[in-house]
């Protein structure tokens, strides 16, 4: 295969931009599958949240049928409502596990790994010669280390995505692969019924989610790269839409999907900001007792430290 210059016009353009789009989409829903699966609840997610979200899919496979959009287009629409019920069943699956775990099993799963890694960052004994015991302790921000580590894996995992979605138009583009064509608009206004009616359950489906963020002070559950996949999702969609044509009947014709992208990126950057606000704080009662735990743990390191000078 030779490799081909790439000439930036609107088609080129809108092939790449929507190529990522789909890339995105089709990885979506894989980092919250895994957090269900890993932490065996599903608590952290409004159930409302994903009915709706399923309900606009198949709306949205419906419309994209009617009105005879791209193959590749409904493929995606259809894999959107099977990824959708899996974690519709992981909702139900997992119900009430959030509850049920015992907390004191919560709190030693974190404090018999945890700790026992960090104290040997965070706490360094030095013993002079003169015999006299002095303990130095000093403290290595360890979650700032963990988080930048998760950080880099996101930042690892975003651009893997985008580049296999660029990877995936510059290959057909490059062998000079047909692609399929944009079928002729015509509107279907049964079609349009039900792309709008996707649009307003795509809408309505994030409240829930961040009224349950908002009650809980925490997106603990809730996966990043989710939201984030969706939000690039949404803006290379739409930018792969106005790109081609701005034409008024075009536009029309679209605007019931994009609607529905450019309400949803709105309020994906709400949840955004709620993953900034909140962080991943826990439930106030179990970071109590995990504050207590950590205090015991203290204590008894300065007691031993005590018995140790004597």
């Amino acid at each position: 295969m030779k490799l081909t210059p790439i000439i930036l016009n609107s088609e080129n353009v809108s092939g790449i931009t929507g190529c990522i789009s789909i890339s995105c989409w089709i990885v979506v829903f894989v980092p919250q599958i895994y957090e269900n699966f890993t932490r065996k609840s599903s608590d952290g997610l409004s159930l409302l949240f994903i009915i709706l979200w399923l309900l606009g899919d198949i709306f949205n496979l419906v419309g994209a049928m009617m009105q005879h959009l791209l193959t590749t287009m409904i493929i995606l629409a259809a894999y959107y409502t099977l990824a959708d019920i899996i974690l519709w069943i992981q909702c139900i699956w997992y119900s009430g596990n959030g509850k049920m775990v015992d907390e004191a099993t919560s709190v030693e799963s974190v404090y018999e790994t945890d700790p026992l890694l960090q104290s040997r960052r965070d706490v360094i004994t030095y013993i002079p010669d003169n015999g006299d015991s002095e303990v130095y302790i000093t403290t290595i921000p360890a979650k700032e280390v963990r988080k930048t580590n998760m950080s880099l894996n996101n930042l690892l995992i975003v651009f893997t995505v985008i580049f296999a979605g660029f990877i995936s138009w510059y290959i057909p583009y490059c062998s000079r692969i047909p692609v399929e064509k944009t079928p002729d608009l015509r509107m279907n206004w049964l079609a349009q019924v039900f792309g709008y009616l996707g649009a307003v359950l795509y809408l309505g489906s994030r409240i829930p989610q961040i009224i349950l963020n908002f009650k809980r002070r925490s997106c603990e559950g809730v996966s990043f790269l989710f939201f984030l996949f969706a939000c690039l999702g949404n803006i290379m969609f739409i930018t792969s839409v106005l790109v081609v044509s701005l034409d008024p009947e075009y536009l029309l014709v679209n605007f019931s999907w994009l609607l529905g992208s450019a309400g949803t990126l709105f309020l994906d950057l709400v949840i955004f900001s709620q993953f900034f606000l909140y962080g991943d704080k826990q439930h106030s009662h179990t970071s109590a007792i995990m504050r207590k735990s950590k205090l015991r743990d203290e204590e008894d390191f300065y007691s031993e430290c005590s018995s140790n000078n004597r």
